[in-house]
Formats: C-alpha cells, sequence, structure tokens
C-alpha cells in the first residue's frame, strides 16, 4: 500500500510540476531575450541621441567610441560615407539592414547569430544608421542557471511530496498491517493476542471489533468445553450403572459381550473428556523434542505390557526430533495408538514403536502382530471399538500439517508424520 501511495503521488505530483515546470523555463527563456533586445534598443537609442547632437563635429569619432565601448549591445554607427564608427564590423556600410535603414526605417532585424537594432539618425549632412548587435549568448544569458534552479526546485517538491505522502501511507499502512499480523495469530490459535487501536478513525474501529471478535470466540470456545465436558460427566453415571448390571448378569457369554461393550463405552466417554479438558493453545511456537515424550509414554507403557507378558521394542533417533505440536498434545496421539494395541489385541501380542527422520519429517510408526484391521474399515476402528479416539488423534495431528496412515497385513501399522520444526516448545 505504501508503495502504491507513494508512485501515485509522485507521478501526480511530477505531472502537476511539469505543467507549471515547462511553461516557466519558456516564460523565463522569453524573459531573457526581451531583456537583452530591449537593452539594444536602449543603447541604440543613447548612442543614437549622441549622433544627432555632434553630428558634423570632427571629435564625433571619439565620442561614439567612448559611448559604444560601455554598452550592454555591440553597437556601431555608419556615417552617410560609409564610416563605420564604434565597434568594427567588416562590409557593414554594405549590409543590406543598414541600406535599409538609411531610408529612415527603424527596425529590428533576427538571425540564427543573433538579433541586430537598427535606427536611422536624419540630418542636413544624410542619414547616420546606429546598429545595436547582440548575440545568442546574451540572448539566452542566464537562462540556463535559471532553468537548472526551476528543475532542482521541481525535483525538491516531488521528493517532498513523496516523503510525505509515505508518511501518510505509513500512518494508514502500519495500522492495517498490524491488524492483519493479528488476525493471522489468532486464526493460528493465538487467543490471547488483542489490536492496539491506532491510526485512522476506520482502523481504530476495525481493532476494536477484531478484539471483540476475539473475545467472543474465546468466549464461545470456553462455553463449548464447559458443555462437553458437562455432558461427559453426566454420561459416566449410566455407564457406571450399565456396568454393574453387566457384572449382575448370570450368562458368562452374554455377561462378556455386555462388559466389553460398557469398557469401550467407558473408553470413549474418557477420550470426550480428555478432548474437552484439553486447553486451548495461546501460542503458535507450541513444539517439543517428540523423541523425548515417546521416550517418556513407552516407559509407562512398558509397565502394563510387562504385566501382560507383551513383548515391547522401541526404536528412537539417536538425535533430537523437534515438532511443531506441543507436548500434552503429542503425548495424547501417542497414548490413544498405544491404547488401541493394549486394548484391541491378546495379551502375547508384539508391540513395536520406531521413529525416523525423513525428507523433513518426523516419522513414528506403531506397530502390533494382533488381529488387522479389516480392509473396508475406512476410519481405522478395530472390531467393538468406536474409533473415536483415533479420529481425535488425526484431527490433532491435521491441525500442524502432519499425517495418519493405517496399514493392515500381519498385524497394523499405524504411521504417524509430522512435520519437523525449527524450534522446541517447552
Amino acid at each position: 500500500m505504501r508503495r502504491r501511495i507513494g508512485w501515485l503521488v509522485a507521478g501526480t505530483t511530477s505531472a502537476v510540476i511539469l505543467g507549471f515546470v515547462v511553461p516557466l523555463c519558456l516564460l523565463v527563456q522569453t524573459l531573457a531575450h526581451e531583456r537583452a533586445v530591449s537593452s539594444a534598443h536602449d543603447d541604440a537609442d543613447d548612442v543614437a541621441l549622441v549622433v544627432s547632437g555632434l553630428h558634423g563635429d570632427p571629435g564625433l569619432t571619439d565620442v561614439v567610441q567612448t559611448a559604444t565601448a560601455s554598452t550592454f549591445a555591440e553597437t556601431s554607427v555608419v556615417t552617410p560615407a560609409g564610416q563605420v564608427l564604434g565597434a568594427q564590423v567588416a562590409d557593414l556600410s554594405t549590409d543590406p539592414d543598414v541600406v535599409r535603414a538609411r531610408e529612415g526605417e527603424a527596425f529590428t532585424a533576427s538571425d540564427d547569430d543573433g538579433v541586430a537594432v537598427l535606427t536611422p539618425v536624419v540630418t542636413g549632412e544624410g542619414t547616420y544608421v546606429v546598429r545595436a548587435w547582440v548575440g545568442d549568448d546574451q540572448l539566452t544569458a542566464g537562462v540556463a542557471r535559471a532553468w537548472l534552479a526551476i528543475g532542482l526546485l521541481g525535483l525538491l517538491l516531488i521528493v517532498a511530496a513523496i516523503v510525505i505522502a509515505d508518511r501518510f501511507a505509513r500512518r494508514i499502512s502500519t495500522p492495517v498491517t498490524g491488524l492483519a499480523d493479528i488476525a493471522l495469530r489468532l486464526r493460528d490459535g493465538e487467543l490471547d493476542v488483542r489490536a492496539e487501536p491506532s491510526g485512522p478513525p476506520e482502523t481504530v474501529e476495525l481493532a476494536v471489533a477484531l478484539n471483540q471478535l476475539a473475545d467472543r470466540i474465546s468466549e464461545l470456545l470456553v462455553a463449548e468445553r464447559a458443555a462437553v465436558g458437562d455432558l461427559s460427566h453426566r454420561l459416566r453415571t449410566p455407564v457406571t450403572a450399565l456396568r454393574l448390571d453387566a457384572e449382575a448378569v448370570t450368562d458368562p457369554e452374554v455377561a462378556g459381550r455386555l462388559q466389553g461393550h460398557v469398557a469401550n463405552l467407558q473408553r470413549t466417554v474418557d477420550a470426550i473428556v480428555r478432548d474437552a479438558r484439553r486447553p486451548v493453545r495461546h501460542t503458535i511456537r507450541a513444539g517439543c523434542d517428540a523423541r523425548l515424550v515417546v521416550a517418556d509414554r513407552m516407559a509407562f507403557w512398558s509397565a502394563l505390557a510387562e504385566d501382560q507378558g507383551r513383548p515391547v521394542d522401541v526404536r528412537l533417533t539417536g538425535t533430537p526430533a523437534p515438532v511443531a505440536v506441543d507436548a500434552a498434545d503429542l503425548t495424547d496421539v501417542l497414548d490413544v495408538l498405544v491404547d488401541n494395541v493394549f486394548a484391541h489385541t491378546p495379551d502375547d501380542a508384539a508391540l513395536r514403536v520406531t521413529m525416523a527422520m525423513s525428507d523433513g519429517q518426523v516419522v513414528i510408526e506403531v506397530a502390533d502382530s494382533g488381529p488387522a484391521i479389516a480392509p473396508d474399515g475406512g476410519a481405522g476402528e478395530r472390531p467393538g471399538s468406536t474409533g473415536l479416539g483415533l479420529q481425535i488423534a488425526r484431527r490433532t495431528v491435521a491441525a500442524i500439517g502432519g499425517t495418519i496412515e493405517i496399514r493392515f497385513g500381519a498385524g497394523t501399522t499405524v504411521r504417524l508424520s509430522l512435520p519437523v520444526a525449527d524450534h522446541t516448545g517447552s
């Protein structure tokens, strides 16, 4: 915006200034020409006055020589006998303009070299012709300096206009740019940022409206999480009642089936509660070392695997693996993936967790040797699972540009790809 306003003002100012500068330069040239010609007329009249008073006097030659020595124009006097007094010019007595002036006509003649002013002085002895000549250098004396001064003044005005326009554009564009930055930060989840109202009244009003929108978004998120959390807690009471009723069933087969359904329902409710309790991130700089998070979570799950007699193989990278996801979110995703293995595979099914870095991605694979997910399980659900936990994990990973892929075959492999970050958060 600033650049466009600057170019617009520069173009407009240049056009306006040129509209004044060009005629002004022509006017300066015309005035210089007229001034030189006027001076030549004055010189010719002064010398003509001297000639009219001293014609025929023997001292006329010396007087004319003295008078023409200090004139602005090159002044000469041609006597009726053809003698040239004052400034000596070759063949002046036969010059066509001088011959014309001898007939009693006073006029001004110009050519490519300059301007000549001819004034006849008629006496009893004949007609004297006074010729005052100014060259091109005299006609344009001072014009170049005046043009340079006018040009510099015009350039100074253009620069001053651009500077003023830039300051004006900065006053408009800076608040708008700041508001755009605030909007981007709000889009990325930094909900605690607020705009500083400044600049023109329109941008101040926009900043106030943006702050009100951010406040409203925060209020809606809090209300939505509170509603989900309340609903989740309300579900736990009937789930507990269902578990008690299932335990009271005497038929072992029916009781086992009911208890499995109740367990899946309990895990679903727990996942909803965890998701509802997850705090809204107030920073777009969230990040962590995935290697440390995976090592910590596998140390936690290894205790349960040891109780079940489940083989566990963990292979991590030898260097830090920074990812652009908060440690708490990555912990939740890993817990969902590992919990699926423990909940839906036999106790003797092996669990393998590997980590690698490739093409700007941190790749984490959670694989098991249990029953594979059916190829038609579009969402990746195992039999008896609602798939809610995996959906929450997909949403968390997709928010930071990652992906989750599920491969089936001799067991199930969940491949988690996260973009490498240049920093790690706390």
